[in-house]
């Protein structure tokens, strides 16, 4: 019985491990795919000249999940509630970074473009899309070095708590 509930501790802390290094390296990508998100933004915006909700169905069949569920609940929520853009975006923001890899930055960055987003002209709107994209290229960075030093480390000091508390428990 001994050796069943070790076995469970030992599973159970690898896997702890093996999903906290998950989660860091899922934050780099996630962070790419917001940053290939506003560069699109960028082209139906000032190129294409379309109007938000359409731009935001255009991204959200362009990219992959996590990324399409936002603009895709963008698009769907300005179809329903109107024209309120700045309570949208934060809205939607705050409900979607809980199921994505993103830090309290990156957050941050999207909550403070989402309020600028539609109240400016066109050169405008561009800068402010690029002061965005400069920032999250800035947490993408920040994001591939913890990947690289502390991914390998989570799945080891998975495994090796749960060898410590078998030790320590048995």
């Amino acid at each position: 019985m001994k050796w069943i509930g070790a076995l469970l501790l030992l599973s159970t802390t690898t896997w702890a491990g093996f999903e906290w290094s998950k989660r860091l390296s899922d934050r780099p990508k996630h962070i790419r795919q917001l940053i290939n998100a506003l560069q699109i933004l960028e082209a139906e915006i000032v190129y294409s000249q379309r109007p938000l909700k359409d731009a935001f169905f255009v991204i959200g069949k362009q990219l992959p999940a996590p990324a399409s569920d936002l603009f895709t609940q963008l698009a769907m929520q300005l179809e329903q509630r109107g024209s309120d853009l700045p309570a949208v975006w934060s809205s939607t923001i705050e409900a979607w970074t809980l199921q994505a890899n993103l830090a309290k930055n990156e957050k941050e960055i999207l909550l403070q473009f989402g309020a600028t987003l539609g109240q400016h002209d066109f050169t405008q709107q561009k800068k402010h899309i690029q002061l965005a994209l400069h920032h999250l290229e800035r947490e993408m960075h920040e994001a591939r070095d913890q990947h690289l030093k502390y991914a390998k480390l989570a799945k080891s000091l998975g495994v090796l708590a749960g060898l410590f508390l078998i030790i320590l428990l048995f």
